[in-house]
């Protein structure tokens, strides 16, 4: 059976890794609980996530004055920031997750999620700096801080890859929690 499991990983991009499910058996237990701990804690973060994203497609797509579309973006970066570092906090929380190389796998994960919010923080200080009275070095900066989105959201792809390729998608693809679709801002 095949079902998506969604993340959004930045404004530019929506993260979507199709992770295919099979029939439980008695040693997939220990794997099932560990993902439902990771992914109950998730949820809340990945609708935070999904909302930062709605935002800022919303003032990318309206003719929003350069000071909303800042306090915006910065706000949403912010979330994203935060929300990463808590998804990074509930891997770490969650134990070594029960598959072969458990502890490479999650210190990977880990890092990747809070290289992604590391990332987020630097886009909001760079949409921070920027002048909004000035609209050309405006549109200018935005256009940086937008070429800056694939790298911030790579540290939460790769993340979620070395989950997959760990074993771990089986499991969380069962998980409610982790079941989150969020719709593709424009480009």
């Amino acid at each position: 059976m095949n079902k998506k499991f969604a993340a959004a990983v930045s404004g530019g991009a929506v993260l979507m890794l199709v992770l295919s499910g099979c029939g439980e058996d008695d040693s997939d237990k220990k794997a099932e609980a560990w993902a439902k701990k990771v992914c109950d804690a998730w949820q809340p973060e990945l609708k935070k996530i999904e909302t930062a994203d709605a935002d800022i497609k919303r003032v990318s797509t309206e003719s929003s004055k350069p000071e909303e579309v800042q306090k915006t973006d910065s706000e949403a970066f912010q979330t994203k920031s935060d929300s990463y570092k808590a998804l990074a906090g509930a891997l770490q929380g969650a134990g070594v997750p029960p598959v072969k190389d458990g502890q490479a796998t999650q210190d990977a994960a880990v890092k990747g999620f809070q290289d992604t919010s590391k990332g987020y923080a630097d886009l909001k200080a760079k949409v921070d700096a920027l002048d909004p009275k000035d609209q050309l070095k405006f549109a200018d900066g935005l256009k940086d801080v937008a070429n800056g989105l694939a790298e911030a959201s790579k540290g939460g792809q790769d993340a979620l890859d070395k989950l997959k390729t760990g074993g771990l998608d089986k499991v969380m693809n069962n998980q409610k929690g982790c079941q989150v679709t969020v719709p593709s801002p424009p480009k």
